[in-house]
This record gives structure tokens, C-alpha cells and sequence, in this order.
């Protein structure tokens, strides 16, 4: 158990949670979880930030990562710095209506 993952947690009306992490150490499936247990909402209409799923060691948990993001109906996903290549590319390509590239000044609406 990994304890020093903070993340900020928004409801927005209409949409469910809106997740904004770090760099989800505790992985991201998990911070996804998390919130909706502290919450008790189900909806996610969005995660913001770092998957960390970059480097060899991580790459083997990309597809199960998506897999699960997809099973959770994510509205936008916007993955940041630890994602990696492979696995940005890997959730553009399972996710292409959720799938934002973020970059400096991006803005998100629901």
C-alpha cells in the first residue's frame, strides 16, 4: 500500500467526479476506486494527471489499466507527465471520445 498519493476530487453536477492526480503511485485504477469510495459516487467524468506507467517496469500494467478506465465510462482523460508514450498512445487509441492530449493552457469542459 502506497500512502503518499494526494489528489483533489471534484464533483461536477451532471458529470460525477472530476480526479485530478498527481502521479498516481498507488496506481491509478486505485486513486479512480478511492475516490468513488470516499465519495460514493460512481461517475467518473474525468481524470487529470500522471498514470505512471512509464519504463519496464510499469508498461506490463498499461493494457489492464485502460481496460479498467474504459470499464468506468471516464468521460475525458488527460494524462499527464508519468503516463508515458505507450501508454498514451494506448488510451487514444481505447478511449478516442474520452481522450484529451493535455498540454500547457488545455481547457476542459463537460
Amino acid at each position: 500500500m502506497i500512502w503518499d498519493d494526494q489528489n483533489v476530487i471534484v464533483h461536477v453536477k451532471d458529470h460525477g467526479l472530476v480526479i485530478v492526480s498527481g502521479c498516481s503511485h498507488a496506481g491509478a485504477v486505485n486513486v479512480v476506486r478511492n475516490a468513488q469510495r470516499l465519495t460514493g459516487e460512481s461517475r467518473i467524468g474525468g481524470f487529470i494527471g500522471g498514470c505512471h506507467l512509464t519504463g519496464g517496469v510499469f508498461e506490463p500494467i498499461i493494457e489492464p489499466t485502460v481496460e479498467a478506465f474504459s470499464a468506468a465510462n471516464i468521460g475525458r482523460v488527460l494524462p499527464a507527465h508519468c503516463t508515458g508514450w505507450k501508454a498514451v498512445h494506448y488510451l487514444a487509441r481505447a478511449m478516442p471520445m474520452a481522450f484529451v492530449q493535455p498540454a500547457v493552457g488545455t481547457v476542459v469542459s463537460f
